[in-house]
């Protein structure tokens, strides 16, 4: 059963994606220490969502070579909230229980503000998340202003991270200064999410 705070993002049971300049979805979520998070607890803050799922490569690429550490880091500490959110069905061979997925983050020495699991796929669902990692910049106000890839390079290749240019770090260097986005969505790149119920 959804949510009330999704269930107004439903229209004959289809969730409608939302687009750069419109609001972005309210959530409520439990992190992998079984604690309630939503995004409204970060009004007024500027927000990454990133989608993750341990066993896909694209994922595994930007944390082997230490990227998405990085950025996690590096935005936290202009306090900048940071949220990983694992949709993977639990009944799919790629599922992480909560404790598994938060010894995964800490192996490999991550920095996201929560990790959320999404296990039913809600939040994913209403932010029309695809493939990990698809990635979100919602602004100070609650309004989503990008939404895609988090760089230029499809590959799994994780020499390419050096040379590719990151459209999340583009993003927030536009609206924290006060810019448009540059570039306010594209196509994400990644493993398709192993929804519940596909």
């Amino acid at each position: 059963m959804l949510t009330g705070l999704l269930a107004s993002s439903l229209t004959a049971g289809v969730l409608a994606q939302p687009t750069p300049g419109q609001s972005a979805p309210k959530f409520r979520a439990t992190d992998v220490a079984g604690k309630q998070v939503s995004l409204a607890d970060f009004n007024g803050k500027y927000v990454v969502l990133e989608w993750n799922n341990p066993g896909c490569p694209f994922v595994q690429k930007h944390y082997d070579s230490g990227n998405m550490q990085s950025l996690q880091k590096r935005f936290g500490a202009e306090n900048v909230a940071w949220l990983s959110i694992n949709s993977t069905a639990d009944d799919n061979s790629d599922y992480m229980a909560p404790a598994k997925l938060a010894a995964w983050f800490k192996q490999h020495n991550a920095a996201p503000t929560a990790v959320l699991m999404d296990t039913k796929g809600e939040v994913g669902r209403a932010f029309g998340a695809k493939v990990t990692p698809h990635m979100y910049v919602i602004d100070p106000n609650g309004t989503l202003v990008y939404a895609g890839a988090i760089d230029d390079k499809r590959s799994t290749n994780v020499a390419d991270v050096k040379t590719a240019s990151n459209y999340v770090v583009a993003a927030l260097t536009d609206v924290k200064a006060g810019k448009p986005v540059s570039k306010a969505s594209n196509q994400a790149y990644g493993c398709t999410i192993k929804y519940s119920g596909m």
